[in-house]
């Protein structure tokens, strides 16, 4: 692909950075009953977290324990264990690749990261995963979550972008690609579920994004840094 006039490069975190799928059911599965499958608790977790999501602003340490309180009703396990998704978060398994293949786009871009969580939960994450961005704009400080282009609109002006100038790095169709590439943003879907039936914890989606890549291995390759 061309980069000319590129000089931003920016990520969603969690499924795209952060293996949330797996620390998502490693959370859940103690208290899951056995015959609820994987897919299942992907499935409603990313149908409760949208709409709660879409309702007035609340923390996503709050969001999180109304997913699980949801989930409880849904699956039949015990109450009373709602902080379990936000206390686990920042432990999180990153993907093998992420932390590696950031540093390698910071030797030519600029590398930020919007996500739709609070800033002592990402500040967790980066410390746990080694994460080293430049900046990083969050759901707390846009006061909105993704799918809302507040998130992206907030960026481009605190950091002085125009559309142009950012390609968008994601692994959610619904929540990143669509309204990145409806505000003019290039747009990279990183599909982390390659080879995996359904759209898991991301939920569905139904824009395209420009380029699609399965890692880091694909983007390095894709913006013409080398994977060192």
């Amino acid at each position: 692909m061309s980069m000319q006039g590129i000089t931003t490069i920016t990520f969603d975190c969690y499924g795209t950075l952060i293996d949330w799928e797996t620390g998502i059911i490693a959370a859940m599965r103690p208290v899951l009953p056995a015959s609820v499958t994987d897919d299942a608790l992907l499935g409603a977790f990313a149908e409760y977290e949208r709409a709660i999501e879409a309702e007035a602003f609340r923390p996503y340490r709050e969001v999180l324990g109304l997913v699980t309180r949801a989930l409880a009703e849904k699956f039949g396990f015990p109450p009373g264990n709602e902080g379990v998704l936000a206390d686990s978060l920042p432990r999180w398994p990153a993907f093998p690749d992420s932390a590696a293949g950031l540093a390698r786009l910071r030797t030519r871009y600029r590398v930020g990261v919007i996500s739709n969580v609070d800033d002592d939960l990402f500040a967790a994450t980066a410390r746990e995963a080694g994460f080293d961005v430049d900046w990083v704009v969050t759901a707390q400080q846009c006061r909105s979550y993704k799918p809302s282009r507040n998130n992206f609109q907030k960026a481009l002006e605190r950091y002085g972008l125009s559309p142009r100038q950012v390609l968008h790095v994601a692994s959610s169709i619904g929540h990143d690609i669509a309204p990145a590439s409806a505000m003019g943003i290039q747009t990279v879907h990183m599909h982390r579920r390659f080879g995996k039936a359904g759209a898991g914890a991301n939920g569905p989606g139904e824009a395209s994004a420009r380029y699609t890549v399965r890692d880091f291995g694909g983007l390095l390759a894709l913006v013409g840094v080398a994977a060192g």
